[in-house]
């Protein structure tokens, strides 16, 4: 199955939040239990190393549901611009697929606390 795709923003300095639904190919829940999941964001496919890595919160692993997250403080550090991500899940038999890709677009902040 091809993984899902989803554009992100996200604004320097503030923290940021979103929830993902998984679906499989036939609109089911795509199913999380007994898994383990990452999420990367880097500057293009070819960087060898990870801007960052997204805390990935199984909110219902039943229903695929997951919430992704950055700190305001780990967005501060972030330069503005587009990024690339992707959401790996690794099952019990310790298969690994790409369930959801895309691009990050990270606004500059103005104000500093």
């Amino acid at each position: 199955m091809p993984a899902g795709y989803q554009e992100l923003f996200l604004e320097q300095g503030s923290e940021f939040n979103t929830s993902v639904t998984l679906d499989n190919a036939d609109g089911s829940p795509y199913s999380l239990v007994n898994c383990q999941v990452k999420s990367s964001m880097k500057k293009s496919y070819y960087s060898t190393n990870s801007t960052t890595e997204l805390t990935v919160d199984l909110n219902n692993p039943s229903q695929g549901i997951i919430i992704l997250s950055l700190t305001y403080k780990q967005t501060a550090n972030i330069a503005a611009g587009r990024y690339v991500y992707d959401v790996a899940v690794k099952d019990s038999s310790n298969t690994v697929s790409r369930v959801l890709e895309g691009i990050v677009n990270v606004s500059p902040r103005v104000t500093v606390f």
